[in-house]
């Protein structure tokens, strides 16, 4: 396939790069009891007024409200610096300073969870809906949906971000006409490595490779340039096993999950194996999708949120092979499950319900990956992301 058909435009180098999650939302194991904060990205259009936050006690698994605090437009996806200092939210809107462009928010996080808005900058293109920290905590990554592009933002020492250091437009089309009529890019992170930035984009069916480096600031394409997804699959994000080895990628349109084997060397992916989120009697219809994709922290399982179904779909993980075979759909007590997350010790799951506007707490069975609701629900308007940060 022709890679011509993307324009790269990278700005003037600062240090960035992008961004994996810090340890804590990665689902890294902590030992002991201890309470992490529960931030929940919003949209604002009904209930929600911003970033509302929870107490989380991991050793019982109980979740308590703090309440709003950050009030902003559609802080849909966060992210958390390594050292749990700053977060940063999209501010998923299509209009920013006067400019066709969304935003993305810097926040210290202070005692008690509250947030303290440092700056905003422009995410470089409209309806921004993925961010993340890359593993040094040098530079924000933004992934923008609408405007089918991605930017690096350098971070200051003080956690505030600066302009664009890097900037890539994507281009070309699918096979659907009504959702892939144009690039869509609607996850990015870097590989476990920090050598490479990965980026699913719906429209075209591909998960981007770029080749990063840290000390300019500069991203360029990588050969191979992309992974492929089935025709029309729409990938929308992804998740690496904690061996590094294997990226599942959960594809919104056709409620399919496709397992790469992932070359650290060549930054390549191979497509192994391509497999529905949904039961074998379900009918996918246009109004089914899926959302969100996290990997257990001992990697023996993935789960993905399917809206329509509304169900998390649970899956056992070939511990040599890296492919998947599937346990369960537990019913997410909402509906529209969006975005989830499981908690740092691997023994819970929360979910967000955007259309019931809710959240619910699930145990998580150590030894066979099914959902069981501890009864915690609470109301949340229009629930869309959920990051644990370590509580001060």
């Amino acid at each position: 396939m022709k890679t011509t058909r993307r324009s790269f435009v990278l700005r003037a180098a600062f240090p960035a790069a992008f961004a994996g999650l810090p340890l804590a939302s990665r689902g890294a194991r902590p030992s002991g009891k201890g309470e992490y904060f529960a931030y929940i990205g919003t949209y604002t259009k009904g209930k929600s007024k911003g970033i509302y936050a929870y107490r989380f006690d991991f050793g019982t698994g109980k979740l308590s409200p703090i309440g709003l605090v950050a009030e902003l437009a559609s802080p849909s996806f966060l992210a958390v610096d390594p050292k749990s200092k700053y977060l940063y939210a999209v501010k998923e809107v299509n209009t920013f300073n006067g400019k066709r462009a969304g935003a993305v928010s810097a926040f210290a996080i202070e005692g008690g969870g509250k947030l303290r808005l440092l700056n905003e900058v422009s995410s470089g293109g409209t309806g921004p809906c993925h961010v993340a920290v890359d593993k040094t905590g040098s530079d924000v990554m933004v992934a923008n949906y609408d405007g089918g592009s991605i930017a690096i933002l350098p971070i200051e020492p003080d956690g505030r971000l600066k302009e664009a250091s890097a900037f890539v437009q994507h281009k070309g089309k699918s096979v659907n006409p009504e959702r892939q009529e144009a690039p869509h890019a609607h996850c990015i992170n870097t590989s476990p490595d920090n050598h490479f930035v990965l980026v699913a984009d719906l429209g075209l069916d591909e998960v981007l490779i770029y080749r990063f480096d840290p000390a300019r600031g500069s991203v360029t394409p990588n050969n191979p340039p992309f992974g492929k997804t089935p025709p029309g699959a729409g990938p929308r994000h992804f998740a690496f096993h904690p061996n590094g080895r294997f990226v599942y990628v959960i594809n919104e349109i056709q409620c399919t999950m496709t397992t790469f084997a992932w070359d650290p060397t060549q930054g390549s992916l191979t497509a192994l194996q391509t497999l529905s989120t949904v039961p074998k009697d379900h009918k996918v219809t246009k109004d089914d999708s899926t959302a969100e994709v996290r990997v257990h922290p001992s990697g023996k399982f993935v789960y993905g949120s399917n809206r329509g179904p509304d169900s998390i779909a649970v899956f056992g993980v070939d511990a040599k092979k890296g492919t998947l075979t599937p346990i369960e759909h537990a019913p997410t007590q909402g509906k529209t499950p969006r975005g989830f997350n499981l908690d740092p010790s691997g023994n819970y799951l929360i979910t967000g319900n955007q259309d019931s506007d809710n959240i619910v707490v699930f145990k998580v069975d150590s030894k066979t990956g099914k959902l069981t609701s501890t009864g915690q629900n609470f109301e949340v308007g229009a629930p869309v992301d959920v990051l644990f940060v370590p509580a001060k």
